[in-house]
């Protein structure tokens, strides 16, 4: 599943509507255990660390290594990210790597 956070809008601020956002989306996660869950952030120019917590910090928790990060190289992304890592003491992970993996040519046999 791919959650395109631009949906929410591109400034993802405030506790009550990162909390407000992941109530929405609730009905619509994956119930299985297998699923990955990918959080796109193309879109988005602004994600403060309290919509971050609310949103993000209950996906880790239930999906934990299922859960990737896409398109965070935005600085105002980036930062907050840190942030939610540092507070709650967690590790996302980045779908750069294996889309990297993915999208490489592949080399003709020798």
């Amino acid at each position: 599943m791919i959650i395109e956070l631009k949906k929410f809008g591109n400034l993802l601020s405030s506790r009550p509507l990162g909390k407000e956002a992941l109530a929405a989306l609730s009905p619509l996660l994956p119930k299985n255990d297998s699923e990955t869950i990918i959080v796109d952030f193309s879109g988005v120019s602004t994600f403060s660390p309290s919509w971050g917590d609310e949103f993000l910090s209950p996906l880790q928790q239930k999906y934990q290594d299922r859960l990737f990060l896409k398109n965070t190289a935005n600085p105002s992304v980036k930062a907050t990210i840190e942030i939610l890592e540092e507070t709650n003491n967690i590790k996302f992970q980045t779908k750069i790597a294996e889309e990297e993996r993915i999208s490489a040519p592949l080399s003709p046999a020798t």
